[in-house]
């Protein structure tokens, strides 16, 4: 049999999909951080499903209108910055109804995408890969295209890392100290769409919530210092998609729905083993007082 190792250097393939983890590895490390801390994992959760209305827009202009250029990728990242631009827009002025009108985005969205999808001749082998990701489909223009946006994002939070900071923990600190939270909150939600594109290449849109808050979840129960959670949020993202598209390969599973698995199931080990220690010291503590 063929070990992982020796395929690295023959099948062009499975090494783009190598660099394609690690690239949405940084994005999910940093991204997915912010996310965590500013609690906003169900505004992730509808900019995800919200894409697949710029996906089916796209597919349906290509294949049945014939329009060049109208490449699903294109399509789900204004999908993202549209919805993300909306959702931020209606949380900063309706949060009363922020949780329904949220909702009816990711209801609309999917809509969207499906009714367009139903309209487009042929069978949809792209959109399945989007839906259910196939990371062995990305391609070299792919590739580029995440390290030119990781590029991008990590500039942008490397410029504005503390002003985030700010409006992540105390909003209200931040307008005083003559902060812009409304523009600072709206550009993290853009950021947090690009990423979200960025792991549909890798996982789908159905397991991209896997990869863009389990890794920074994971840091956070072991330090509460937000640039040490990032560090390790993007150490542990690597690290599932090297073991996930190792463990694909021998198993002949598909690629990202096994990443998010042993992301999965490394959360779970891993709070209960959290929760273990904390309660054998609680024991031992107890022991000693009797003592």
């Amino acid at each position: 049999m063929t070990s992982f190792f020796d395929a690295l250097h023959t099948n062009p393939l499975l090494l783009a999909a190598i660099l394609a983890g690690i690239a949405a590895s940084f994005v999910s490390g940093i991204i997915g951080s912010y996310v965590v801390v500013k609690r906003i994992i169900f505004i992730c959760g509808s900019i995800s499903h919200a894409v697949l209305s710029g996906i089916g827009i796209c597919l349906w202009l290509e294949r049945a209108k014939g329009v060049v250029g109208a490449s699903p990728l294109l399509g789900a990242l204004i999908a993202a910055i549209a919805s993300s631009l909306l959702i931020g827009w209606i949380h900063l002025h309706y949060r009363q109804r922020e949780d329904t009108v949220i909702a009816a985005i990711w209801s609309i969205g999917m809509a969207v995408g499906i009714l367009f999808i139903s309209q487009t001749p042929g069978f949809n082998v792209e959109l399945t890969n989007f839906l259910i990701g196939n990371i062995l489909w990305v391609t070299p223009t792919d590739l580029k295209i995440l390290l030119i946006l990781d590029i991008v994002i990590f500039l942008t939070v490397l410029c504005l890392h503390k002003r985030f900071l700010a409006i992540c923990f105390d909003e209200e600190q931040a307008q005083l100290q003559g902060i812009s939270v409304n523009s600072l909150y709206l550009l993290l939600l853009v950021l947090t769409a690009v990423s979200i594109v960025l792991l549909i290449q890798v996982v789908g849109i159905i397991l991209v919530m896997t990869m863009l808050t389990i890794p920074a979840a994971i840091a956070n129960l072991f330090t509460t210092r937000l640039s040490r959670m990032m560090a390790i949020a993007i150490c542990i993202s690597i690290g599932f998609c090297l073991f996930g598209m190792q463990a694909a390969f021998y198993m002949d599973w598909p690629g990202g729905a096994t990443i998010a698995l042993v992301a999965g199931l490394t959360y779970v080990l891993t709070l209960l083993g959290k929760y273990g220690m904390k309660r054998a010291r609680k024991t031992s503590l107890t022991i000693s007082s009797d003592k």
